[in-house]
């Protein structure tokens, strides 16, 4: 039964549709947009340097003479970890007979040749600069010099429990269904990150963060998919633009909050408890008629299906729901029952392994690089909320390209290119790291290649797996691309030494993945794959077709059986229903 056909006859993108559309699928990627980066802020590292507890008296109002007189200057900078081992009793009693006029003179500065003098680590812990951020994690537990790693241990923590997640909310999607599955979703993480401002160390602050990101990447999927299995084919770019255009958006929304707000407890709750009005669409949103098709449940997919074409200004025939379910036994056959699909179908065949692996392989490289520039974004210089904000910003730009060209130019050359784009403009930096300004622009060029990137290869992932799987398969993939995200904070902390080594990591994984891309088959116009035999049917590109890309003459007999059926036994009740599907067929 070719549900895009059935969809048709009750307004494939009505009413109905742009409503759905607008109270959920735009709202729904706040959270993820949120939650996934709100931890750079939350755990800023703002500039330190030692304290010196015989100098306190002087900090407030000679801030400048305390670090000249206490820190060491390394490669023309002040050190955040050493200070000179000296006898600050001595230096207090002369500063003590000084007169304000005297200790801004640059002479005072120098009392006794701190250059001079032993250096040491600190040792009484640190002074920070709380001009950009009055507190954060890292002020709040001295998570500096050598204890500095656990804040790239914390976005690790944060990455596995996106890997986790992932893998445990693909099996939920598709068993539970879109709607229930991203309602539990938003509600464990608004609760996870809201409490997170409560924490009292920093161990149970980075378990919150872990659960936090627990449902981070599988937050978006649910109602994207849902959104997408309600259109028909000319409209899944749409929802695919209109999807990442609220993503970025929701970074850019981010940035703004965190100019409000800097205080790190403040900050948790300003972006998990607004979050809370999304529950005001819970009666709203439907569950998807196209997976209650998939899993043998037409009777409630008929009853949306009517409720949709009400809202669509579509009439319909009274036993419409008995008619609709009539025909999707007579299309599954007497012997057919429902299935329950698992992670092995994935892999079941040649061909379906192969798709999978190189749909698993991309994502891995475009979730590596996305999130990898976004936490790039403060090492570039400068302000890091502008930083941020920019980073957002450069990614609205490519949507404008997007909508026409995933139209008229396909999907599988749109990724090629994105990707060969924003992977040599970030290994180009190599050549430029001395020149700010360059490096500046060749970070937005990657950005907004990586951008459009992640735009249409969920898009074109959701267009190949078929239904009964497509949940598991997109989660699957992206429990493998969750790799990404736990290994390129530790890439970007070897970074500090080199600035364009992660940079040409991520140029490579992005050139590598566009060349891979290139093997996928393009999707566009084409009815989505209800079960993997239909799959099955849709051949690599770089198969000959003599590999088991044609369809069966058994599957086209059957299909002709079954519409011979449903015009004999409906007369005119359904089957306009068939009628428009052997239009679409001539066509």
């Amino acid at each position: 039964m070719d549900f895009d056909n059935v969809l048709s006859e009750v307004g494939s993108f009505g009413l109905y549709q742009k409503i759905i559309i607008c109270a959920v699928l735009l709202p729904a990627a706040l959270p993820c947009a949120f939650h996934a980066y709100s931890q750079l802020f939350i755990a800023a590292t703002p500039k330190h340097w030692c304290r010196t507890p015989e100098l306190e008296p002087w900090v407030q109002d000679y801030t400048e003479l305390v670090v000249n007189l206490s820190v060491p200057i390394k490669n023309d900078a002040y050190s955040e970890c050493h200070m000179y081992a000296r006898n600050y009793s001595d230096i207090v009693r002369y500063l003590e007979y000084r007169t304000p006029l005297e200790l801004q003179r640059d002479k005072v500065w120098h009392i006794g040749n701190p250059k001079g003098s032993n250096m040491t680590t600190c040792q009484y812990g640190w002074h920070y600069d709380r001009s950009q951020y009055p507190a954060t994690v890292v002020t709040e537990w001295n998570l500096v010099c050598d204890r500095s790693y656990l804040v790239t241990l914390a976005l690790v923590v944060f990455g596995i429990g996106g890997l986790v997640g992932n893998y445990v909310f693909g099996y939920l999607q598709d068993m539970w269904g879109r709607r229930p599955s991203f309602y539990a979703y938003l509600l464990l993480e608004i609760v996870a990150c809201a409490a997170s401002a409560i924490a009292w160390n920093f161990e149970v602050w980075l378990g919150l963060r872990f659960v936090v990101g627990l449902t981070v990447p599988a937050i978006l999927a649910s109602p994207y998919v849902l959104a997408i299995e309600m259109v028909g084919p000319e409209k899944r770019v749409f929802c695919t633009i209109v999807s990442n255009i609220a993503y970025s958006c929701g970074l850019v929304l981010l940035a703004g909050v965190v100019y409000v707000v800097r205080d790190w407890r403040y900050l948790s709750l300003a972006v998990s408890l607004p979050l809370l009005l999304l529950f005001s669409c819970f009666f709203v949103l439907p569950e998807s008629p196209r997976w209650l098709m998939a899993v043998n449940q037409p009777r409630k997919a008929a009853k949306v299906l009517k409720v949709m074409a009400r809202v669509n200004g579509v009439t319909v025939v009274p036993n419409f729901v008995n008619l609709v379910e009539e025909r999707f036994h007579r299309a599954r056959g007497p012997n057919d029952s429902a299935t329950s699909h698992g992670i092995l179908d994935l892999f079941r065949t040649k061909n379906m392994f192969r798709k999978t692996m190189i749909i698993t392989l991309i994502w891995f490289a475009n979730t590596s690089v996305y999130v990898g520039l976004s936490y790039y974004a403060p090492a570039l210089g400068g302000d890091e909320i502008w930083n941020f904000f920019l980073a957002g910003v450069v990614e609205l730009p490519t949507y404008i390209l997007l909508w026409p060209g995933l139209n008229y130019c396909g999907r599988r050359s749109i990724l090629c290119i994105s990707m060969l784009l924003g992977g040599i403009a970030c290994v180009t930096t190599s050549v430029y790291s001395e020149d700010a300004n360059i490096m500046l622009i060749l970070y937005c060029i990657g950005k907004m290649g990586i951008s459009s990137a992640f735009v249409v290869l969920p898009l074109l992932a959701s267009e190949i797996y078929p239904t009964v799987v497509r949940g598991l398969g997109m989660s699957f993939s992206s429990v493998i691309a969750m790799i990404g995200p736990i290994v390129i904070p530790i890439i970007n902390h070897m970074g500090q030494e080199m600035l364009v080594l992660p940079l040409i990591i991520m140029g490579g994984l992005l050139i590598g993945g566009g060349v891979f891309s290139l093997f996928l088959p393009e999707t566009r116009g084409k009815s989505l794959p209800q079960t993997i035999e239909e799959s099955e049917s849709i051949p690599l590109s770089f198969l000959p077709r003599c590999c088991g890309g044609n369809v069966p003459k058994s599957n086209l007999d059957k299909s002709t059986n079954n519409r011979r059926d449903c015009n004999n036994s409906h007369g005119h009740m359904v089957c306009s229903i068939c009628k428009s599907e052997i239009r679409s067929r001539r066509v």
